[in-house]
């Protein structure tokens, strides 16, 4: 019934969209009538422009909708060479909910199985159908919660739910494209914003109809427990996946470099954190129902596949799901190959990527330290040494003060034990007696040349003292540690491995437009953007396009640490003076037509120079 219901929905709302059009075609045809006849052609045509445009914004989103295929989405495709027990398994539920089984399955590196269809006639027809699943999804549940999400998955097909997936599609895509290309202050677009969003509470409480209809079918085929329990793995694995990217892949990538078995990491993190994941799995928040959601709750299901009788109560399978393919591993590697553009990234196996970008990660640290030092002595060339003499020189306590800014000179000194800790690390890898050892289980360790553990915390507290220095250089030598070999790499900072925290557009940098990227080191600044009027558009282009360090990389570059002074002269459209350490002024201007963003950025840029400030 809920396929119909939202067949009906998503075509009648299409049509309105297409009638709004229309409507607000003629309404402006007769307004151009009246003011013809009324007042100026000057006056008529500074109202009739932005409208005219608005419209034919509206002309080419419909245009562009019309014309545009729901292409499948990319991944390697799986025969039955590859897959024999995922195909076996996927026509025996199809028959069992009664549906014509997929044409294709397709394999994708996310948390997630989806199905689609090519239907054809707004959805009278059928047509090709592909089933998506993700690895990931197999390398983390068994068989029988594998069944269950491939039988709620076709469940889809046998509730005709993927018929009208093009229609939806199509509705969306036209929508989408007419208002982003209208601009926020154009009166047209107040009335597509409020279509826009009548069309997706309407299409989305359908899809949520839907969901609950699939999930009869992975209950009544894989019965109460794999059922619930795969739901409720599915948000403690896709946690996992984001913190398996973000802490071991995306900092090695920012260095230029690819492990060489993307998919196989991420299957040994699972193995050994399965305690984590399953506390992660128990333990899920649940979030509140909101009108704007595809899916309903996990809480919801849950309660609602409780409720659902199961033809029979299968029986428990908790081999790993990825036995359904033939190699995993292969497969893993095909699908890196196809969806991971590496460019001149170097691949290397998983050890020595993490041995490399954990030490080029450490020679960063180390090196915002190194040139915070030659700043402070006027040292073209800084390193370990140059600290080291600042220490002999009983003015560590000196230096040290700009990174504990609320300690006395005592205070400060002592507390460098543990920066002076990161420089030592750089001085033992700089000297080939240790290396960052990958560890699943936690984070990397630096291990000695027999892969013992390389501490030297204790070495670092000896060396922050005059009285103690020599001390520390003897246990240095011992160990073969030469700090001469710490010295800076990168002499002006970067913004590799920076985060974006805002963005200002159409800001003047010493008179001159700039959109700025506010990261959490430094600002990018990138000259002569643009219309003020298209100052957001622009900046979520530009930031969603690449990753912000290879931004920064392209255009000018101020990191924080090059700013010795800031001098906010008002802060509502701001205006402040920047004095670098070079002796260079930077001035900030705020213009009134500049945008953000997000709402936020410009407090965001003020909260930076507060910091600076202190």
């Amino acid at each position: 019934m809920s396929a119909t219901y939202r067949a009906l929905a998503s075509v009648v709302m299409l049509i309105g969209f297409y009638v709004v059009a229309l409507l607000q075609l003629a309404a402006v045809a007769a307004l151009g009538v009246w003011l013809f006849s009324h007042t100026s052609g000057l006056l008529t045509g500074k109202v009739l422009l932005p409208l005219v445009v608005a419209l034919g914004a509206v002309a080419v989103g419909l245009w562009k909708a019309i014309r545009t295929k729901n292409e499948p989405l990319p991944g390697p495709i799986l025969g039955e060479r590859e897959a024999p027990q995922l195909w076996a398994t996927v026509r025996e539920l199809a028959a069992a909910v009664g549906t014509r089984a997929p044409d294709e399955i397709r394999l994708l590196p996310d948390v997630n199985a989806a199905v689609s269809e090519q239907s054809r006639l707004l959805g009278l027809l059928g047509g090709r159908r592909t089933l998506y699943v993700g690895l990931p999804l197999l390398q983390g549940l068994r068989v029988d919660q594998l069944r269950s999400v491939l039988a709620h998955e076709l469940g889809h097909y046998s509730g005709r739910h993927t018929r009208l997936g093009g229609v939806a599609y199509r509705g969306r895509l036209a929508i989408e494209e007419t208002v982003e290309r209208i601009s926020p202050r154009n009166p047209i677009g107040w009335v597509f914003k409020g279509y826009a969003l009548l069309y997706l509470m309407v299409d989305n409480a359908a899809s949520r109809r839907q969901e609950l209809e699939a999930d009869r079918a992975s209950v009544r085929l894989a019965g109460h427990e794999a059922a619930t329990s795969a739901l409720r793995t599915l948000p403690a694995l896709d946690a996992a996946w984001a913190f398996y990217m973000r802490q071991y892949v995306e900092a090695g990538w920012s260095a230029g470099l690819l492990p060489d078995d993307l998919f196989g990491g991420f299957a040994q993190l699972l193995d050994a954190r399965r305690n984590e994941i399953d506390e992660l799995r128990e333990n899920a928040p649940e979030r509140k129902p909101s009108r704007w959601d595809t899916h309903p709750p996990i809480g919801v299901r849950v309660a609602a596949m409780v409720e659902t009788p199961a033809a029979t109560e299968a029986r428990p399978d908790d081999r790993p799901a990825s036995i359904v393919l033939a190699d995993v591993a292969g497969a893993g590697r095909q699908l890196q190959s196809l969806v991971v553009e590496h460019g001149s990234r170097r691949i290397l196996p998983w050890p020595e990527f993490v041995a490399e970008w954990m030490a080029a990660s450490t020679q960063q640290r180390a090196d915002g330290i190194y040139r915070a030092a030659g700043r402070f002595t006027g040292t073209a060339t800084s390193g370990l040494p140059t600290v080291l003499d600042l220490v002999r020189a009983g003015r560590l306590g000196e230096f040290a003060a700009q990174f504990f800014p609320d300690a006395t000179s005592q205070e400060a000194a002592t507390a460098f034990a543990g920066p002076m800790e990161t420089l030592l690390d750089n001085a033992s890898i700089r000297s080939g007696r240790a290396r960052w050892q990958l560890s699943w289980s936690g984070p990397a360790r630096l291990v000695g040349p027999a892969g013992e553990p390389w501490d030297l915390a204790e070495i670092a507290k000896l060396a922050v003292s005059p009285e103690t220095l020599d001390e520390a250089l003897a246990r240095l030598a011992e160990r073969g540690v030469d700090p001469a070999q710490a010295t800076v790499v990168q002499a002006r900072a970067s913004a590799r491995n920076a985060d974006l925290i805002g963005g200002l557009a159409n800001i003047k940098i010493d008179g001159r437009e700039h959109d700025v990227l506010v990261l959490d080191n430094g600002l990018v600044l990138i000259p002569d953007p643009g219309k003020s009027s298209e100052g957001e558009k622009r900046l979520t282009a530009l930031v969603g396009a690449e990753p912000v360090g290879e931004v920064a990389a392209r255009y000018p570059y101020l990191p924080y640490e090059e700013i010795t002074s800031v001098e906010v002269r008002r802060e509502v459209p701001l205006k402040a003076t920047l004095t670098l350490f070079d002796g260079r002024v930077v001035q900030v201007q705020e213009l009134m037509a500049s945008e953000f963003l997000e709402k936020h950025s410009r407090d965001t840029l003020l909260r930076v120079f507060e910091r600076i400030k202190d």
